[in-house]
């Protein structure tokens, strides 16, 4: 398909539930790129830039037609192009909740749980444990542990984070 000269071009994206449509999309421009700088919403953050450390994760939303289930996916923003989520929800961490407003029961856990030092790594892992919960209320400990085989936390280390959001899990019963 060619270019049209004076063909308009733009992609529709709800960021924290709030429609944005981007003119001129540049195909290059990382999800993250456009949250921080074209929407100023810095609470996913540049760590590695190679989708390995999770402080960039958000949660992308998307209708499934042949299954009728909206899918909530926790995504490395730093990776995934603004054009392929073109017509899908995103969610940031700003999104969830704040101080100003009221901190959502996952940001409130983990601080609850001294699970943050620098805080770097912290939106990452609120949006990955926020995604997990979307799809499962209930999930079991190795089901909490596996939503952030993605997330790195150099200064806290991983204890407190996990005993904090530990309590989401659901009840097994031995009897």
């Amino acid at each position: 398909m060619e270019c049209l000269p004076n063909a308009t071009s733009q992609i529709v994206v709800y960021v924290n539930g709030k429609e944005v449509i981007e003119r001129q999309p540049d195909p290059e421009t990382t999800l993250l790129y456009f949250l921080r700088n074209k929407l100023h919403l810095t609470g996913s953050k540049l760590g590695c830039g190679e989708g390995g450390c999770g402080a960039c994760t958000v949660m992308v939303s998307s209708y499934n037609r042949e299954e009728d289930v909206i899918r909530h996916v926790a995504v490395n923003a730093c990776l995934t192009p603004l054009c392929s989520v073109a017509g899908m929800a995103i969610t940031t961490v700003e999104g969830i909740g704040s101080t100003r407003t009221s901190l959502h029961p996952v940001q409130e856990r983990i601080a609850k749980a001294h699970g943050s030092q620098c805080g770097f790594c912290t939106p990452g892992f609120v949006m990955s444990m926020y995604t997990l919960l979307r799809n499962n209320p209930t999930p079991s400990e190795e089901e909490i542990e596996a939503a952030f085989e993605g997330n790195l936390c150099r200064c806290t280390g991983y204890r407190s984070i996990l005993e904090g959001y530990k309590t989401f899990a659901k009840l097994v019963s031995f009897l």
